[in-house]
């Protein structure tokens, strides 16, 4: 099992970087999201400049945020800075867009966006078509053995990251790896998929290389899944699902969660309601209060959520019980457990649980 750190991206970050890489973790993740975190493409290249196996990756990059040739040249520039561990992955969009009050990028457009850029990082012409004008032209890298601009000599992996059916078909049709939200029984019908859309695009039906992205926690002796500490350091991750979970319901355009369990968003939406109203905020933007701290930290009121069936789905528990979930997950077809940590602190407690956890386990 190869591990990787996920952290709230700040521009600081490769300080926590360079203790991982140390530790034996094999990738660190840059989150992307405009309107809460520090810009991923500038804390990548603090790190890439300060280390030297590490792989570096977006977690995730959203295709409207940016049109595909400034996606591939920021990349590009990374893996000039860090040959050969870069990777780019990609996603329809979760806070990224939500935050934002708007959906899910359309899937059809994504899997254009990231031909376009996989086009782009081979070195080849794509066609674009211009937002403002509707003008569709040719593009390309123009400058690819320019020393001084970007490296795309050395091949740029691209993920998707995928959850639901019609973006996971794009896995195969387009991505060299697969990101998905944590291990679960989900991947007994993704792999299919996978390998469906991959042979009708004429692709290798191979298995993807495959991320899982969830929170950890190691125990300590005695310590119950509910205890503070616990929720102090994963509860974040876990209150993402109160948060898919309400804009499914109340976010006026659906999601993957819609219908799930509409008594839970109910509440959750009385909860943020009165949060919002406490704070003298518009009650027309409810989004921005429900994203506020999301998988950063806890708002006041919002741990009653948490639940011990939430942090179960985590990687938590004993050092034993962490290599028991490491190895269900790889049972499943994950290869790569990317670990969430909530922060500076977080991550460096993190690493520390993890360099023993990692000596017995990677490979």
């Amino acid at each position: 099992m190869d591990y990787g750190l996920v952290v709230p991206t700040y521009i600081d970050m490769w300080k926590e970087v360079v203790r991982a890489e140390e530790a034996g973790f094999t990738h660190a993740w840059f989150p992307d999201s405009q309107l809460i975190w520090s810009d991923c493409y500038a804390a990548m290249a603090l790190a890439a400049e300060r280390t030297s196996t590490i792989k570096l990756g977006t977690h995730v990059s959203i295709p409207s945020n940016r049109i595909a040739p400034v996606t591939a040249s920021a990349i590009a520039t990374i893996n000039k800075l860090a040959p050969g561990r870069t990777i780019l992955a990609l996603g329809t969009g979760y806070t990224g867009r939500n935050t934002m009050g708007l959906p899910s990028y359309p899937v059809a457009k994504f899997r254009t966006y990231a031909q376009q850029v996989r086009d782009l990082l081979d070195g080849k012409d794509t066609l674009h078509t211009d937002d403002v004008t509707g003008r569709e032209t040719w593009i390309r890298l123009i400058h690819p053995d320019h020393e001084d601009f970007y490296n795309i000599k050395d091949h740029i992996p691209i993920y998707i990251a995928a959850n639901g059916p019609r973006a996971t078909a794009v896995v195969g049709e387009v991505g060299d790896g697969f990101v998905t939200a944590g291990a679960g029984p989900w991947l007994d019908s993704a792999f299919p998929i996978i390998e469906n859309a991959a042979r009708e695009s004429g692709r290798s039906t191979e298995k993807p290389y495959t991320v899982g992205l969830t929170g950890a926690c190691v125990l300590e002796d005695g310590e119950d899944v509910m205890s503070d500490r616990v929720i102090h350091r994963a509860g974040a991750v876990a209150a993402v699902y109160n948060h898919t979970l309400w804009e499914s319901e109340y976010g006026g355009w659906g999601g993957n969660l819609k219908g799930t369990d509409p008594d839970a968003a109910a509440e959750y939406n009385q909860y943020i309601t009165r949060y919002a109203e406490e704070r003298g905020r518009p009650l027309d933007r409810l989004y921005l209060d429900v994203h506020e701290g999301h998988y950063s930290y806890l708002k006041d009121g919002e741990a009653q959520f948490i639940t011990e069936d939430r942090l179960n789905d985590l990687m938590i528990g004993t050092p034993d019980q962490f290599i028991e979930k490491a190895e269900q997950a790889a049972a499943r077809g994950v290869d790569h457990l990317a670990l969430t940590a909530l922060g500076p602190a977080a991550a460096n407690t993190l690493i520390d649980e993890m360099a023993p956890i990692i000596a017995r386990t990677a490979g």
